[in-house]
């Protein structure tokens, strides 16, 4: 006579292969590693110190139940999505709205916070988008106007304001205001004499 426990492994286990079956290879791969952080804890100690896995990383981060407890999982957002999924939900409308949707799925989705502008146009083509008139141009114009800010060795990074922007979006008025209160605020041309006034009267008494 079959095992009924035996039975029943085997549903499951067909059933969850089934399910992995449905998705990509690298997909399967991050969500087998997460799964088995969830119920041996313990798992991410044998692995290498960090992990470069944004969906891993958000999950242990908030596993702080004691042990002997079913941990809640709880995403501010789904770092599952995919390039093109991503896009379609921010909705860029300007080649430098896009530049700052690509830098902060760099930056949360691929643990790279640092790139250049051949990594921002490799996975713009990853996901789907029209390809850029002139990618180097809609970089610079995206730091010239705050979304990205400069890096080490050449690289850029998303800026705090461009971060709040892009979260902000598809609702493009209130992630204008955002990158807004990122901005710092020009000075009037009265102030500004005033100040040239002061300081060249301070020249003139020394």
């Amino acid at each position: 006579m079959v095992d009924e426990k035996e039975t029943s492994d085997v549903k499951i286990l067909t059933t969850i292969i089934s399910a992995l079956e449905q998705l990509e290879p690298e997909d399967r791969k991050r969500l087998i590693q997460t799964v088995s952080i969830f119920f041996d804890p313990e798992a991410s100690l044998r692995r290498s110190p960090r992990s470069t896995d944004p969906l891993e990383s958000r999950f242990l981060a908030q596993q702080t139940v004691p042990r002997g407890h079913t941990p809640v999982v709880s995403y501010s957002e789904d770092l599952g999505l995919t390039p093109k999924e991503f896009m379609l939900e921010k909705e860029p409308r300007t080649d430098v709205e896009r530049i700052a949707c690509l830098a902060y799925y760099l930056t949360h989705y691929r643990d790279t916070p640092h790139f250049k502008t051949l990594e921002l146009s490799k996975l713009n083509t990853d996901a789907a988008q029209p390809k850029f008139a002139n990618a180097a141009n809609a970089s610079n114009n995206a730091q010239k106007m705050g979304y990205l800010v400069p890096a080490s060795k050449g690289r850029r990074q998303l800026s705090a304001g461009g971060e709040k922007f892009v979260q902000a979006m598809p609702d493009i008025e209130l992630a204008k205001k955002e990158m807004l209160s990122f901005r710092p605020r020009r000075r009037s041309r009265k102030v500004e004499s005033k100040a040239k006034v002061k300081s060249e009267k301070s020249n003139l008494s020394r």
